[in-house]
């Protein structure tokens, strides 16, 4: 989880600014290129550089390259910033619904019904995602519940 949410950090700090129609609009080769550089943004890099890419032409075609217009253009509710969030590129159902319990609980994105919408990554008090993890101990609490729900699929 940790080296996932540095990969922003990286690529800014590789390119000297973070700016998805700069990605967008990137050389495939040369962008695969700068995720690749030791350290690698990700265990698989050039996957990773066309999945990023994919994305941000995505969020440029569809929202002039602005993030944020995903749970502010038209003022949805939940449920739809769920609905567009599981059409961007490489985010299914799961990913969704965490990214919009991460946008709730830490990033104070609160539209109407998104813990409904987030499901159980939405309850107050869970350790499930990313979007419980605020310190080293609730960083401890999401990884042994994910280890005990490894545990129980195995069982």
């Amino acid at each position: 989880m940790e080296k996932a949410f540095k990969g922003p950090k990286v690529i800014l700090d590789r390119m000297g600014v973070f700016d998805v129609h700069r990605i967008a609009e990137a050389d495939p080769e040369e962008f695969a290129a700068l995720v690749s550089t030791p350290p690698a943004i990700h265990r698989f890099p050039g996957s990773m550089a066309k999945r990023l890419q994919a994305l941000a032409q995505f969020l440029v075609e569809h929202y002039d390259g602005k993030v944020e217009s995903i749970w502010k253009q038209g003022k949805p509710d939940g449920a739809e910033v769920l609905k567009r969030l599981t059409k961007l590129p490489g985010f299914g159902d799961q990913k969704a619904r965490i990214f919009l319990a991460l946008l709730g609980k830490q990033m104070g994105v609160r539209p109407a019904g998104w813990r409904e919408a987030a499901g159980a990554y939405g309850e107050e008090g869970s350790r499930r995602s990313i979007a419980d993890v605020v310190d080293a101990t609730s960083l401890g609490e999401v990884r042994a519940f994910k280890k005990a729900a490894k545990a129980a699929v195995k069982a």
